[in-house]
């Protein structure tokens, strides 16, 4: 776990470890690399095998549907199910559509912020949440990466009223009780000038999706 690189997540994912041997393929956001790889060794799912896609696509999803097209043709043959630990992530539907034409599973839910916190609460919580900017602990890790450069608040920071000005709080979706994450959350709430809530989620629904999927 420690050694997992939040870099290399984000541009390059996860290539499979030479001593994977499972059954069942995970195909999955690089963003969720550290959470599957901890429930698999909590729940001792040693017949599920992990790749990544870069994380980055989180803010290109228009490149998700046909990666994950690839990578399940090309590990089809090594594997008797596949598995995509993908929500829609913005894709409108379109990774929907190419799991069913190759006719394997997804998670269920818009995106990992509805999965962490549980779709069914979300669901509810959305409905009145229009003002909150979500964070996970990859993206509190990577803030730079997704929001502060690619928005172009690096150069230009007058561009916060623009991109920010209706939103009221930044809501940190914690997976894990680290004090450190905690407080850069805190940092990137200022940076943004919003207001800060702190829920710990855990890992919400991803951990019941890989239970089913662990069972196929």
């Amino acid at each position: 776990m420690s050694k997992l690189d939040d870099i290399a997540l984000t541009h390059e994912g996860l290539a499979p470890s030479p001593d994977d041997v499972g059954s069942i393929l995970l195909i999955a956001c690089g963003a969720l690399a550290r959470e599957i790889l901890a429930l698999k060794e909590m729940n001792g799912w040693d017949h599920m095998t992990l790749i990544c896609l870069p994380a980055i696509y989180h803010i290109q999803p228009d490149k998700i549907p046909e990666a994950v097209r690839s990578a399940v043709l090309k590990h089809r043959p090594n594997y008797d199910e596949i598995f995509v630990v993908y929500a829609d992530c913005g894709t409108g539907g379109l990774l929907q559509n190419t799991c069913a034409e190759l006719g394997v599973k997804m998670v269920e839910g818009p995106h990992c912020y509805s999965f962490f916190e549980g779709n069914d609460a979300f669901a509810k919580i959305s409905e009145t949440e229009f003002t909150a900017f979500y964070l996970t602990d990859f993206l509190v890790r990577q803030f730079d990466a997704f929001v502060w450069k690619p928005m172009g608040l690096d150069r230009h920071p007058e561009l916060r009223d623009m991109i920010f000005g209706n939103y009221e709080k930044l809501v940190y979706q914690a997976q894990t009780k680290d004090p450190a994450l905690l407080e850069k959350a805190k940092d990137c709430a200022d940076r943004l000038e919003l207001a800060f809530e702190y829920r710990f989620t855990g890992y919400g629904d991803l951990a019941s999706t890989l239970k089913n999927a662990s069972k196929q």
